[in-house]
């Protein structure tokens, strides 16, 4: 498959239902963070590209026509320039409204950390901290610091795209954006909107204290 959209816009900015959007214009796999779960060789890839061993990106990503999410949203130029045909996607909210929900789910995950009897969740949240730590900032943990690196990924990628290729797309924007860059008529069904905080944190077992429920 060739690869048509490179998604930028980092994790809790509709990025899943992005992917169900992409799915459904595309007719392939759009890779999302879901693709790392359960599956050790893509979180051992992903943490070795953080550390500068890059795989050949059109052969490791030759079964999707798109991408979102964390962790490829974190090397849009290293996809952007190996997909030179792709549109580069920037799905982005307000940035007091990211860290809200973004510290409510993804790095409420991380803090808590993965079971030790359980070497995949372990290798995962170990692959997240490397991405974070190494192409987004490091202080995560501190908000004003977080939405700072999250500001400037967002204007890093506003600077260096082209205007041809750059669509900008915020939660709410629904079909019109997407189809339009893809030059695709808009699809009858209703835009799909998932992955809500609440509900990432029953999916992941946050407000019960638990453990991880097993994602789709």
């Amino acid at each position: 498959m060739t690869l048509r959209v490179v998604g930028a816009g980092l994790g809790r900015t509709g990025t899943h239902s992005l992917k169900l959007a992409f799915e459904q214009l595309l007719g392939g796999p759009c890779y999302h963070m879901l693709e790392v779960l359960g599956r050790p060789d893509q979180a051992a890839a992903w943490s070795g590209a953080a550390l500068g061993v890059e795989p050949d990106w059109a052969t490791f990503l030759k079964d999707y026509v798109a991408t979102v999410d964390w962790p490829a949203a974190s090397f849009w130029p290293e996809l952007m320039a190996s997909a030179p045909g792709a549109v580069v996607v920037l799905s982005s909210r307000d940035s007091d409204a990211w860290w809200k929900s973004a510290s409510e789910t993804i790095f409420s995950v991380l803090d808590r950390g993965a079971p030790p009897d359980d070497p995949g969740a372990v290798a995962e949240l170990a692959m997240i901290g490397n991405v974070l730590d190494r192409r987004f900032t490091s202080e995560w943990r501190d908000r004003d610091k977080a939405i700072a690196a999250y500001d400037a990924h967002n204007e890093a990628v506003r600077a260096s795209v082209p205007p041809e290729r750059l669509v900008e797309w915020r939660p709410g924007d629904g079909w019109a954006p997407l189809c339009a860059a893809l030059d695709i008529d808009l699809p009858s069904d209703p835009f799909p909107h998932v992955n809500t905080t609440s509900e990432f944190r029953a999916m992941t077992g946050l407000d019960s204290g638990g453990e991880p429920v097993a994602q789709p």
